[in-house]
């Protein structure tokens, strides 16, 4: 093993401007896929943090309600012919289900929430507004509104409302300010602005309106009950099998980010697709440039190779030369692109547009190094069995 490897680096010593051109070759492709999947990591992740930012992982709700099918002597027939209208009602039991799913390990958070539309009215303005109700101390572990705040404190309780921003630019209100809530069917609140966020969603900053659990039950005529549980889970990936298993052991219709995201989840499978794709015919081109100088490496050598074969050095050893040099090419330039790779981040992050941070993670540089490795040592085997099947007397003549 000691022998070949010292034979491996002799060859590669002697054919210098082969080896440092492969190299260059080899490095810049390691760089170039280093610095693109970091890129796209990057910008997945900064697109999933922007997205779920602002919402819960998984969102469970009461099931909908359905025709039931009567029977009517022999006959079955639908009791109603057009789907139900669904109302607005209460998850059953919804304290022993909380208390359920905090126990689950696979969640980190559990929130329950009543939320339903309103009218928010000062003076003369009047804008249609959603009601959300909830334990702020839970919520806040679900969606962290205190770090989206402008103004005020995020602070909800009895008489208190935390707002959004251009909800309180089109009503005119700032911290301390008075609101009227106005339900319908003469279910009003008269409320102080406690704190004024911004969360970046136009939908979100126009409409929400934070209020304490129990008034927004008052107010929607929902008393003691709560319309939703949100919650949120270690690995954001696994939030689709994750509602689906909690959907059947609770029986409540469970939705996943995923679900309610889908064009979000097609747009960051093409990333990842593309990434793959960049990376693989990167490493095909590196893998013929290192077959091709290898292949040339051979012709060059016949006469060294079959002295070594006289020698005694076996067709395995031989074998063994090349595919030693294959991989030591792939790693050194695995090493300097991924140096390159780093420095090109680097410097993305510096003089780039400053939309989102790129990393790289130990684990990318790592899989780095032993898929150029790997390619090298694959891409010499074919030179490899070509040195390894010369017949001494013929290499030594003809070399």
């Amino acid at each position: 093993m000691w022998t070949a490897w010292m034979i491996a680096v002799r060859f590669l010593r002697d054919g210098r401007g082969q080896t440092i051109l492969i190299l260059f070759g080899i490095t810049i492709g390691v760089a170039v896929i280093v610095f693109v999947t970091a890129l796209i990591s990057g910008l997945q992740a900064n697109i999933i943090a922007r997205t779920l930012g602002t919402q819960a992982h998984i969102t469970l709700h009461a099931p909908d309600e359905v025709n039931h099918i009567a029977p009517a002597g022999d006959i079955t027939r639908l009791t109603l012919e057009d789907p139900r209208p669904q109302r607005l009602r209460s998850i059953n039991n919804w304290q022993h289900m909380r208390d359920l799913l905090d126990t689950d390990p696979m969640l980190d958070a559990v929130s329950p929430l009543v939320s339903g539309p309103a009218f928010a009215q000062r003076g003369n303005a009047r804008r249609s507004v959603a009601l959300i109700g909830m334990d702020p101390e839970r919520y806040l572990r679900v969606i962290p509104v205190d770090r989206d705040m402008v103004a005020g404190r995020f602070q909800p309780a009895a008489d208190k409302v935390v707002i959004g921003h251009r909800l309180a630019t089109e009503l005119g209100l700032r911290p301390g300010d008075r609101l009227r809530i106005d339900a319908g069917n003469g279910r009003t609140a008269t409320v102080d602005i406690s704190g004024i966020f911004e969360l970046g969603v136009r939908e979100l900053d126009e409409r929400y309106v934070y209020m304490d659990l129990k008034q927004v039950q008052t107010l929607i005529d929902l008393p003691g009950g709560v319309t939703t549980i949100d919650l949120t889970v270690a690995d954001i990936f696994d939030a689709d099998a994750i509602a689906a298993r909690i959907g059947g052991l609770t029986g409540l219709k469970s939705e996943s980010w995923m679900e309610t995201n889908a064009q979000l989840m097609n747009a960051l499978a093409a990333q990842r697709l593309s990434t793959r794709m960049i990376s693989f015919f990167v490493a095909v081109s590196v893998a013929f440039g290192i077959a091709s100088v290898l292949s040339v490496s051979v012709v060059q050598r016949t006469r060294q190779i079959g002295i070594l074969r006289a020698m005694g050095a076996g067709q395995r050893q031989m074998l063994l030369v090349f595919v030693l040099q294959g991989a030591l090419l792939g790693m050194i330039g695995a090493i300097t692109g991924s140096i390159c790779g780093v420095l090109l981040i680097a410097s993305f992050d510096t003089f780039g547009p400053g939309l989102f941070e790129v990393s790289v993670t130990p684990g990318l540089i790592a899989a780095t190094m032993v898929l150029a490795t790997t390619v090298g040592a694959l891409a010499a085997s074919q030179p490899a069995r070509r040195a390894a099947r010369l017949d001494p007397v013929t290499a030594i003549r003809n070399g």
